[in-house]
């Protein structure tokens, strides 16, 4: 095998340490939140600095975490072949390569944006490296609540990073992912639940049981449909994010009702492919509606 391909190789490891997919989701509301804070078009190069400099934050935050949890990935058999647990990266490489991507993201954020977006960004880290994967992850089936906010943070980053401010519609916007991550992150619950008893983390199906969890997915649901009309509401949004809100908000219920009342893995795992682009498709329209009307 060439030096090339070895260095290639080792490259796509380093990458995955950052989870690519969750650093993506979290880039893209962070740039909706930039879009949203100003009527007109945001200044480019702070759009440029600002995703760059959080999205090297956020996977510097997912490097650190997969440190901290590889003895739990190395039991699961979705995150077995991650590169601690396979073997392929160490635990020293690790820190150093978090330590120093997420230097380098807040160095660009304090320089190039301005200082209250990097010590969000920096909150953001802490919340999710520390605060949820060693504190609350082990301790609590609560865990993904409480450790949802650092999740939902993204678009007052954004928003931030534009304006110099927390606006009360950027926390309106973090308070629709706060409310979404409980049943999304249960419906990935519900059908790996093998995979944290095993683990010994106290996710909401192991200490409730799945019948309680699917409730709890209804109910929740249910506040992240009302809490997505608030922007239509307080007249942040017109009615075309309305319209997309409730067709949206009305298909999520109902993947939840059919979850609670007929249960199959098959469901739960569909469910959760489905938040991921709800939540998506939801801001794309919270974007369109503010340029359409």
């Amino acid at each position: 095998m060439s030096t090339l391909t070895l260095n290639e190789d080792r490259l796509r490891q380093f990458l995955a340490l950052t989870k690519p997919r969750v650093v993506s989701l979290v880039v893209f509301c962070a740039v909706i939140g930039m879009f949203l804070a100003v009527p007109g078009l945001p200044p480019p190069a702070v759009v440029f600095f600002a995703t760059v400099g959080i999205a090297l934050v956020a996977g510097a935050a997912a490097a650190f975490n997969c440190l901290v949890e590889q003895k739990i990935d190395a039991v699961m058999a979705r995150t077995r072949r991650r590169p601690l647990p396979s073997g392929t990266l160490t635990s020293w490489q690790t820190l150093v390569f978090a330590a120093i991507v997420g230097a380098v993201g807040l160095f660009i954020l304090h320089r190039y944006v301005n200082p209250l977006t990097m010590w969000l960004t920096f909150g953001t880290f802490v919340g999710y490296a520390v605060v949820y994967t060693v504190l609350l992850k082990p301790a609590t089936p609560q865990n993904i609540v409480i450790g949802g906010a650092s999740g939902a943070m993204p678009p007052v980053l954004g928003w931030a990073a534009v304006t110099g401010e927390v606006a009360p519609e950027s926390l309106l916007l973090f308070l629709i992912i706060f409310v979404w991550t409980p049943p999304h992150f249960w419906a990935l619950a519900l059908y790996r639940v093998r995979d944290y008893a095993n683990a010994g983390l106290p996710m909401l199906p192991v200490t409730h049981g799945r019948r309680y969890t699917q409730l709890m997915i209804v109910l929740y649901t249910c506040a992240l449909v009302a809490v997505t009309l608030l922007p239509f509401a307080i007249r942040m949004s017109g009615y075309l994010y309305l319209a997309a809100a409730l067709a949206l908000g009305g298909w999520f219920l109902l993947y939840a009702v059919q979850l609670y009342r007929d249960y199959s893995d098959l469901l739960a795992r569909a469910t959760f492919k489905y938040s991921i682009w709800y939540l998506a498709a939801l801001f794309t329209a919270l974007l369109l509606d503010h340029y359409w009307h």
